[in-house]
């Protein structure tokens, strides 16, 4: 199948200005180009693209779209747009595929892979075949596919991967929408039935000029994607959360709110039940009560967004409401992986000063003994936050402990050392590894230990090489021996 080069840039160009080129298929990757194909040369944090095009026309490409003329001239067909990236998500759509008929967005700082999670299974449990997209893959319930290592994956591959599920009989999906990826128009291909925001705090300021950048990207959810007869779930109780329901309310969209402070899904208590959290409130105005089967106050915000979202995209409120009391954690999002001599262990991928704060206060009313807090932070990231982490984990935990994370190009003991400044009397050990090892064998009777700041990831990330490591591997090994 082909598609004319001016049907596949109508809206970001004057049709009768561009050539009537056949176009076979779509990339921004030159290595990837096949005959017939049109070149996208995206601008990039390192280079830009249209350094590519000659290597693009050589392997094949009949059309070059760009947002500035190549130098030299590639010797084919060239069409300049003012934003080449959201022309190449609207390409990339068109050239893919059918698409699954719902579509599901949330966005926010913390709690995306749980909410996308979630939805996936209220939808399964309420016999709707759906399957989730971001962080951990592809996940359609009895497969995971790993997507590569973006949360939002880039254009193409999002809707390759909607094409396939589509093919498969998945009519329902759900998408993390990350800030880089709105911000990069990944998802500016999709039309959204419903969206949701969970929370905003400091996060990814080394790509975002502010944190009133770093909204903005998330809001281009609300404003831009979300289909005009959509809605819009509002986690009420987050102090960002204005911003978001004003966008939802200029677009005259189906608006609801959750949380204690929420209309359309009222919390009212929250109760530990073992490791789990007895929940009671309202659902339109009708008493609601279930047990939620995870640790961790946050979930219960994050269960109740999904609810939200599963019922505006499909389920019926009561088969919702008895999914809810089966939800599993998504792997790596405040897991229990084990106990040693009556210690309990968690993993999380707490990697951002909200996301610590929240599991240490999680895990707070299970130790008996010691808290204890392993963590570290990534190197070529966000440096503000390395202190704030420092203070918060000695602030919460009775014992902590600073270690690497992906220390990627910068100097590991250089990031330790900003972590450490900020925490006095915490323990310095830079192998992680060995870290957890120390950690696990000091553990007593009642103490909770949490292993912060990587959770699924099955890699450390050093120099520029990725190294197999896994601290689930690392705990159960210890466990084992």
């Amino acid at each position: 199948m082909s598609f004319s080069l001016p049907e596949l840039l109508e809206g970001f160009v004057d049709a009768g200005a561009v050539e009537a080129v056949s176009i076979a298929g779509v990339t921004s990757d030159s290595r990837q180009i096949t005959t017939g194909d049109a070149f996208f040369a995206l601008p990039g944090s390192h280079a830009h693209g249209d350094a590519y095009c000659a290597q693009a026309v050589e392997n094949g490409a009949v059309a070059i779209v760009t947002d500035r003329q190549p130098i030299p001239d590639p010797g084919v067909a060239v069409i300049i747009v003012s934003d080449v990236r959201a022309a190449y998500a609207r390409a990339a759509a068109m050239t893919s595929g059918a698409q699954p008929r719902v579509m599901v967005g949330v966005t926010g700082t913390s709690g995306k892979t749980s909410v996308a999670s979630f939805v996936r299974q209220i939808w399964q449990a309420c016999g709707i075949k759906g399957a989730s997209i971001g962080t951990l893959g592809v996940d359609t319930g009895g497969k995971l596919a790993a997507a590569g290592s973006l949360t939002t994956p880039d254009s193409l591959t999002l809707h390759k991967s909607l094409a396939v599920l589509k093919s498969g009989g998945y009519d329902h999906v759900v998408i993390e929408a990350s800030s880089h990826g709105l911000d990069q128009r990944r998802l500016d291909g999709l039309r959204f039935r419903a969206v949701g925001f969970t929370n905003l705090s400091r996060d990814h300021l080394d790509y975002h000029a502010d944190m009133d950048d770093y909204r903005e990207a998330k809001l281009r959810l609300f404003r831009n994607l979300l289909a005009d007869n959509g809605s819009a779930v509002v986690n009420s109780d987050d102090v960002e959360h204005m911003p978001f329901m004003f966008a939802a309310l200029d677009r005259g969209v189906t608006l609801l709110t959750v949380g204690e402070e929420g209309a359309h899904i009222e919390i009212s208590s929250v109760a530990p039940e073992g490791f789990g959290q007895r929940v009671k409130g309202k659902l339109v105005g009708e008493p609601l009560d279930f047990l939620l089967p995870l640790v961790g106050r946050f979930q219960v915000d994050n269960a109740v967004m999904a609810a939200a979202l599963a019922i505006e995209s499909g389920a019926k409120p009561e088969d919702v409401v008895l999914a809810l009391n089966a939800l599993t954690g998504a792997r790596g999002r405040l897991e229990h992986v084990g106990s040693q001599n009556g210690a309990d262990i968690f993993v999380d991928y707490a990697h951002k000063p909200a996301a610590l704060e929240k599991a240490l206060e999680a895990l707070r009313p299970y130790a008996k003994g010691k808290l204890i807090v392993l963590f570290g932070c990534g190197g070529d990231r966000d440096q503000g936050k390395r202190a704030i982490m420092g203070k918060i984990a000695v602030d919460l935990a009775d014992k902590v402990i600073i270690t690497d994370d992906n220390p990627r190009t910068e100097d590991a003991s250089a990031i330790r050392h900003e972590i450490m400044a900020a925490a006095p009397g915490a323990t310095e050990i830079g192998d992680r590894g060995k870290a957890i090892l120390t950690a696990m064998e000091e553990l007593a009777a009642g103490d909770v230990l949490l292993i912060a700041g990587k959770g699924h990831e099955d890699y450390q990330i050093i120099g520029d090489e990725k190294i197999a490591f896994s601290d689930h591997a690392v705990v159960k090994a210890a466990i084992r021996a």
